[in-house]
């Protein structure tokens, strides 16, 4: 696989750690049932504080320059990673950025509505507009757009999650990363474990995975945005553009897409008990991060999966940190202390 082809912004400084979680193995005791846990730390980053996005921004971005864009405009909910992410990026390239953010999540306390990411998109100097939840915030990101270009701006709308064909590149890269790693760590993944929201992590991994002749069902996700059927489905059709974006005349069977949507609760951004037992766990035992919205609900899935046994004694997994952890600010009353 070659993607040397695709321009690429500069947003991330080498491959992202993987590590053994030790201390949350030896607290978890039998209830692991022999499996090893491991993580990837793509929550770091050297930009807007890291996260998955940044590998995805990585081609967008890098298109966007080559095409001599001076302008970005991207969508998401108020409490958007993305859309962080892209201000922070638009930021460290010299470009101007807005975001088009909808009210998704039904609340409207001063720390979800001011903290978290929402402190730092204005941070970052983005223009900001706010859409309610029902809104069209990509027809409205394009019109935007048109508008600008009127005005003679050169501008580069990119879809939530940054999960384009392009976008998706982003984590094809990253399966190879993680394959070339395992290598050197002497490790095989039985599996490969990411949250779902816009598809485009999981979608990557796949394309990537099949483009390097590796079984995609390698990795698999847990939705916590879209119904289960819905997130599969997705999913399915982005990692099978992306693979043909990648070339080589290569597909991707029905059932090469693994997504899980039994921990996503009542909704998107909504918080879950077995949410807040994954982060405070995480964060007590391994003194790591995960966030509310998305890798709390995919790390709450995985520990399921691993107390009731699917995995088998002695298989390794890895599970991807996506970042997030500005959320953790804006969901502060979830996680007081009584």
């Amino acid at each position: 696989m070659v993607l040397t082809r695709f321009p690429r912004a500069p947003l991330t400084e080498g491959p992202t750690p993987i590590r053994s979680l030790d201390r949350l193995s030896t607290h978890l005791g039998a209830e692991l049932n022999g499996v090893r846990l491991f993580v990837k730390r793509d929550d770091v980053g050297p930009v807007g504080l890291g996260g998955n996005k940044l590998r995805k921004l990585e081609f967008l971005l890098g298109q966007a320059l080559a095409d001599r864009a001076d302008t970005v405009i991207t969508v998401g909910a108020l409490q958007s990673n993305h859309a962080r992410l892209t201000a922070a990026a638009a930021a460290r390239m010299g470009l101007a950025c807005e975001l088009f953010l909808t009210r998704s999540v039904p609340r409207d306390d001063a720390d979800y509505t001011g903290n978290g990411n929402r402190l730092l998109q204005d941070l970052f100097g983005a223009r900001i507009h706010l859409l309610p939840g029902e809104a069209d915030s990509l027809a409205e990101a394009e019109a935007r757009a048109d508008m600008l270009r009127s005005q003679g701006r050169r501008v580069c709308v990119f879809p939530s999650g940054g999960s384009s064909p392009l976008g998706c590149l982003g984590y094809a890269a990253c399966a190879l990363e993680i394959l070339e790693q395992a290598g050197n760590l002497g490790l095989s993944f039985a599996r490969i474990v990411v949250p779902n929201g816009s598809s485009g992590t999981h979608a990557g991994l796949a394309a990537g995975l099949a483009a390097a002749g590796r079984d995609p069902v390698l990795a698999q996700s847990y939705t916590v945005l879209a119904p289960e059927a819905e997130a599969r489905a997705t999913t399915l059709a982005k990692a099978r553009d992306t693979l043909a974006l990648i070339g080589g005349g290569l597909t991707l069977a029905d059932d090469s897409i693994r997504v899980d949507g039994a921990h996503r609760g009542p909704g998107y951004g909504v918080p879950t008990e077995g949410m807040r037992e994954a982060v405070r766990l995480m964060a007590r035992t391994e003194g790591l991060l995960l966030d509310p919205v998305y890798s709390g609900k995919a790390f709450a899935g995985l520990l399921h999966d691993v107390r009731t046994g699917t995995y088998a004694w002695g298989e390794t997994v890895l599970f991807v940190m996506t970042g997030g952890v500005p959320g953790l600010f804006a969901y502060r009353q979830d996680f007081a202390e009584v």
